[in-house]
């Protein structure tokens, strides 16, 4: 289902030729946020202040970002463009864009030296809209890849995927990942590897978990080229506590999908933007968002097209993806 929720417009910027990207969720209202990470070598932005006991409630915009630590500079051009259009965080003096945003590493699949900066940021933003359709080599995930205990060259493409799971009284729980995980990616259903590590010369996958144990796994776990991020956004209300539960609680839709998951090569960060005012009960709400996480992450893949030499889940056995 594609994700269309009021007052949210999701964008990307893609550059296809040097594989790297940026999306953003723009909420130009605000909205309460939460943040959860969980990998242990993320790159982050203004993460401290989605905290409970911080002092801003709402957030404009969330940015997700290729590039590694300089796809950070995406973040200044998501800030022009709501200055430029009088939104932000009042301050008196000046209305000051309150953007997160998170990084994953796509350097090593295109060319090193292009990365999203403020240009492609401000881009992203104006290709904003309500109902998005894009998904797999589009915006963060363009670079994206998965399956990479055996070295870069036996992994498999990834991609950006959209989910949306509608609930009683017209309450919607949206999700937008870009996965470029250390490890398999699984139907989350069946539990059967869609995309991941390749077995050398025969085919098939190695079973990055199985694989770690070896010789070979050992070998390969310094490989950080990694880290999955995404946003959960919703028409329900959550106050900034209960934004980070929600957060908390949509990383177990990673969990279900990605084997290994939140690794000291991975940098795993999922955002919670909450705009509305209908109830809904918490657990209810983290619940859902994690099963769509697990359906994003699954498009991600299926949607994904091979690219910087690597075959995806669509050119090795045909996609399911809808």
């Amino acid at each position: 289902m594609t994700p269309e929720i009021g007052g949210f417009l999701v964008g990307h910027a893609t550059d296809p030729e040097g594989l790297t990207g940026c999306s953003v969720v723009l909420c130009a209202e605000g909205a309460v946020a939460g943040v959860d990470v969980r990998g242990a070598a993320p790159g982050t932005r203004e993460t401290d202040l989605l905290r409970p006991m911080n002092l801003v409630e709402r957030v404009h915009a969330v940015l997700l970002s290729g590039g590694s630590a300089f796809g950070l500079d995406a973040a200044a051009g998501v800030v022009r463009f709501l200055e430029e259009r009088g939104i932000g965080f009042d301050t008196k003096v000046a209305r000051v864009p309150i953007v997160p945003a998170a990084v994953l590493f796509d350097l090593g699949l295109g060319s090193p030296k292009s990365r999203p900066d403020a240009a492609m940021g401000y881009r992203a933003c104006e290709a904003a809209r309500e109902r998005p359709g894009e998904e797999g080599n589009v915006g963060a995930g363009t670079g994206a890849s998965v399956g990479k205990v055996a070295g870069p060259g036996l992994a498999m493409k990834a991609g950006l995927g959209m989910a949306c799971a509608r609930l009683a009284r017209g309450v919607k729980v949206a999700a937008i990942v870009a996965v470029n995980a250390f490890g398999d990616v699984l139907d989350y259903a069946s539990g059967r590897i869609l995309a991941g590590a390749r077995k050398p010369l025969v085919g098939g996958f190695l079973n990055t978990l199985n694989a770690m144990t070896t010789e070979l796994g050992q070998r390969a776990l310094g490989f950080s080229s990694n880290t999955t991020i995404g946003v959960v956004y919703t028409n329900a209300v959550l106050d900034k506590e209960g934004a980070n539960k929600v957060a908390q609680m949509a990383h177990d839709g990673l969990a279900r999908s990605i084997v290994p998951v939140h690794t000291m090569f991975d940098g795993d960060t999922i955002f919670v933007m909450s705009r509305g005012k209908t109830q809904a009960d918490l657990s209810t709400i983290g619940s859902v968002a994690a099963l769509a996480v697990a359906e994003a992450v699954k498009r991600a893949v299926l949607k994904a097209e091979p690219a910087g030499g690597l075959p995806s889940a669509s050119s090795l056995h045909g996609s399911d993806g809808g």
